[in-house]
Protein backbone atom coordinates (compact mmCIF):
# COMPACT_ATOMS: atom_id res chain seq x y z
CA UNK A 1 0.00 0.00 0.00
CA UNK A 2 0.92 3.28 -0.99
CA UNK A 3 2.06 5.70 2.06
CA UNK A 4 1.86 8.98 2.36
CA UNK A 5 3.05 11.68 4.81
CA UNK A 6 0.62 13.38 7.44
CA UNK A 7 1.40 16.62 9.52
CA UNK A 8 -1.50 17.68 11.50
CA UNK A 9 -2.42 19.11 15.16
CA UNK A 10 -4.05 17.34 17.36
CA UNK A 11 -5.01 18.03 21.23
CA UNK A 12 -2.25 17.07 23.36
CA UNK A 13 -4.30 15.18 25.82
CA UNK A 14 -6.17 13.21 23.50
CA UNK A 15 -3.08 12.47 22.22
CA UNK A 16 -1.32 11.26 25.27
CA UNK A 17 -4.61 9.37 26.34
CA UNK A 18 -4.31 7.14 22.65
CA UNK A 19 -0.67 6.46 22.93
CA UNK A 20 -1.27 5.72 26.32
CA UNK A 21 -3.53 2.92 24.59
CA UNK A 22 -0.84 1.53 22.82
CA UNK A 23 2.31 2.50 23.75
CA UNK A 24 4.29 0.30 21.68
CA UNK A 25 2.39 1.79 18.33
CA UNK A 26 3.56 4.46 16.04
CA UNK A 27 1.77 7.62 15.50
CA UNK A 28 1.25 6.74 12.35
CA UNK A 29 0.06 3.20 13.31
CA UNK A 30 -3.28 4.78 15.73
CA UNK A 31 -3.79 7.15 12.97
CA UNK A 32 -4.17 4.68 10.21
CA UNK A 33 -6.41 2.33 12.78
CA UNK A 34 -8.18 5.65 13.72
CA UNK A 35 -9.15 6.34 10.17
CA UNK A 36 -9.98 2.70 9.56
CA UNK A 37 -12.45 2.41 12.09
CA UNK A 38 -14.09 5.79 10.89
CA UNK A 39 -14.52 4.15 7.73
CA UNK A 40 -15.69 1.22 9.35
CA UNK A 41 -18.38 3.10 11.53
CA UNK A 42 -19.44 5.14 8.17
CA UNK A 43 -20.10 1.43 6.58
CA UNK A 44 -22.00 0.26 9.09
CA UNK A 45 -23.74 2.91 9.04
CA UNK A 46 -24.18 2.72 5.29
CA UNK A 47 -25.36 -0.70 6.13
CA UNK A 48 -27.88 -0.20 8.86
CA UNK A 49 -29.46 2.76 6.59
CA UNK A 50 -29.93 0.04 3.80
CA UNK A 51 -31.88 -1.69 6.23
CA UNK A 52 -33.82 0.57 7.32
CA UNK A 53 -34.73 1.56 4.39
CA UNK A 54 -35.80 -1.98 3.08
CA UNK A 55 -38.16 -2.51 6.20
CA UNK A 56 -39.87 0.55 5.92
CA UNK A 57 -40.33 -0.39 2.26
CA UNK A 58 -41.46 -4.00 2.88
CA UNK A 59 -42.28 -4.22 6.93
CA UNK A 60 -41.60 -7.27 9.18
CA UNK A 61 -45.55 -7.90 9.08
CA UNK A 62 -45.80 -8.03 5.27
CA UNK A 63 -46.93 -11.19 4.24
CA UNK A 64 -44.94 -12.79 1.51
CA UNK A 65 -44.59 -16.55 -0.25
CA UNK A 66 -42.96 -17.96 3.38
CA UNK A 67 -45.76 -15.91 5.57
CA UNK A 68 -44.78 -12.88 7.48
CA UNK A 69 -41.37 -12.21 9.36
CA UNK A 70 -43.03 -10.82 13.08
CA UNK A 71 -45.27 -14.22 12.93
CA UNK A 72 -41.92 -15.97 12.53
CA UNK A 73 -40.66 -14.22 15.20
CA UNK A 74 -43.57 -14.10 17.58
CA UNK A 75 -43.66 -18.32 16.83
CA UNK A 76 -39.56 -18.55 17.75
CA UNK A 77 -39.76 -16.45 20.72
CA UNK A 78 -42.88 -18.63 22.13
CA UNK A 79 -40.77 -21.98 21.68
Amino acid sequence: MAKIRVSTTVDATLLAQVRALDPTGTDASLLERAFTALLASQRRAEVDAAYREAYAAHPADEPDAWGDLATFGAAVARS
